[in-house]
């Protein structure tokens, strides 16, 4: 079949969808509202059916009072179980794929459950209204006459009492439909690849004879990969490489930090970039507008949203709400309840609504501090394990500290960079860097993965802080005392740049 006429055919199929997007922007309520009820219907014989006695909930108040908000921590047990191969206790139909990713106070990784109705009605569902959405607002398109180079992570499927687990990419590229397989590079084979260095020259050589229309992947892997493309085929930007790309479909962590290193990359004034919000434990939200960042809510995908205003979050006064009661710009913690068996489980994301007709939402940070603008996912938690096993065996102690991202620079590679008040500082700081850095890596896969070879972080950075560096920067703030805290880990470098100045003082 000609090229044109299959673009054709993708584009009429695809759009087919706006119809039952319709839906869900017109009666938003009774769509989540109905969502939440089958949910309920279909997992009332489940061990946790049968704990809070789902046959006897009708309607959300009694669900909200009778099911507790879950952590990680909470369902880990349950989760373990069902990965030792046990079924029917969270969710109603057996599971046997886990997303695998890092950020649990006590576990290196956690185990996200994915079920077949979740890969089906969730992520893949996500994906095919992505690319509707994208069609249905530029008619010219020809990005099925080419192929959409996809970068997912490099972990590869791993088996365990006959359940599977792995990056959640992997998952998706293990059970893609022959349609997805068909319009993508590289090869599924090469896709799976776990040793990076390995997998990029593989992709490299797979992908630069293709036609490429589209990339999709996160910004930081993808810059990385871009400026390999370039070293390789010595070509000044991609659109020489590439005359054909037209969009590039990103998500995982924010892409303003890279937004101009890919206009250099990518010198084309109608080249489009699309936003998509998911995780391992579900496919949520989708640019819906052309050069647009407010991303469209989507309601039907087989997960029923609640939000907890952040100005109550953590406090005997918390509070959660249903979306008909969310306010514009206010920052919510979000609270899932999914068709993989999460129960009013809170994901650490924060949003804040920029439109209620239809839903529309910015990603706005974490529910704790954090750093992830490589996708590395470093929690407060890991940094202060780390610090605490590295000071150990250099015999040194540490008063404060702050770390902040060192961002991409063209060619150069991100970091970390720490500055760290001492209050009995090691003999040998460069060996207490390397040190630091390997316990972080035993502590976060995530970070693990994006040290690997320096492919996307260089190693981190100390700046040993004078004496009284924080507490004379608190005073400055007016925050000495009470519950004022220092910020121990940021996506920017406000904070850092501040405390490197007094340092010099």
């Amino acid at each position: 079949m000609p090229l044109p006429i299959i673009n054709s055919i993708a584009s009429w199929v695809l759009k087919q969808r706006i119809h039952q997007i319709e839906l869900f922007l017109k009666y938003p309520h009774e769509v989540q509202n109905e969502l939440l009820l089958n949910l309920i219907r279909n997992c009332e014989k489940t061990v946790i059916g049968n704990k809070y006695d789902f046959a006897s909930i009708k309607n959300y108040e009694a669900f909200a009072e009778r099911v507790p908000i879950s952590a990680y921590e909470d369902l880990e047990p349950m989760i373990e179980e069902t990965r030792k191969g046990y079924q029917n206790i969270f969710w109603h139909t057996p599971i046997k794929w886990f997303a695998k990713s890092s950020g649990t106070t006590n576990a290196k990784s956690k185990f996200i459950p994915v079920s077949n109705e979740a890969l089906e009605d969730c992520h893949y569902k996500g994906s095919k209204d992505l690319l509707c959405m994208y069609l249905n607002n530029n008619e010219n398109s020809e990005m099925f006459l080419g192929k959409s180079l996809r970068l997912g992570g490099s972990s590869q499927i791993y088996e365990n009492n006959n359940t599977f687990f792995g990056d959640l990419s992997a998952i998706l590229i293990e059970n893609m439909p022959m349609w997805a397989e068909f319009s993508s590079t590289p090869s599924n084979k090469t896709s799976l690849m776990s040793e990076w260095e390995a997998k990029l020259t593989a992709i490299i050589n797979e992908t630069k004879q293709e036609n490429v229309t589209s990339f999709a992947g996160v910004p930081s892997w993808i810059l990385v990969l871009m400026n390999r493309i370039l070293q390789e085929t010595g070509k000044s930007n991609l659109i020489e490489l590439w005359p054909n790309l037209e969009v590039y479909f990103h998500g995982g962590v924010s892409f303003e930090p890279y937004r101009e290193q890919y206009k250099s990359l990518l010198p084309k004034s109608d080249f489009k970039y699309y936003e998509i919000y998911n995780a391992s434990e579900g496919f949520f939200a989708i640019q819906d507008l052309n050069y647009s960042n407010d991303l469209l809510l989507m309601l039907d995908y087989g997960i029923f949203y609640e939000f907890i205003p952040m100005e109550t979050f953590g406090t005997t006064h918390q509070k959660t709400i249903r979306l008909n009661d969310v306010e514009l710009h206010k920052n919510y913690a979000v609270v899932i309840t999914t068709n993989a068996g999460l129960w009013r489980y809170l994901i650490g994301d924060t949003v804040r609504f920029t439109s209620l007709k239809p839903y529309r939402i910015r990603v706005s940070g974490r529910t704790k501090h954090y750093i992830n603008v490589f996708g590395e996912e470093l929690m407060v938690e890991n940094t202060d394990m780390a610090l605490a096993t590295t000071c150990k065996n250099f015999n040194c102690e540490v008063k404060d500290y702050t770390v902040a991202p060192i961002f991409m620079h063209g060619k150069e590679k991100g970091a970390h960079e720490w500055i760290i008040e001492f209050s009995k500082c090691p003999d040998d700081v460069k060996a207490f860097e390397q040190e630091l850095d390997k316990t972080l890596q035993s502590l976060n896969s995530d970070y693990e993965a994006k040290r690997y070879n320096n492919m996307t972080l260089n190693l981190l950075k100390i700046n040993v802080a004078r004496e009284n560096l924080f507490y004379d920067w608190l005073k400055t703030k007016n925050k000495l005392g009470g519950q004022n805290k220092i910020p121990r880990l940021s996506n920017q470098r406000d904070y850092l740049e501040q405390l490197l100045e007094m340092n010099q003082q």
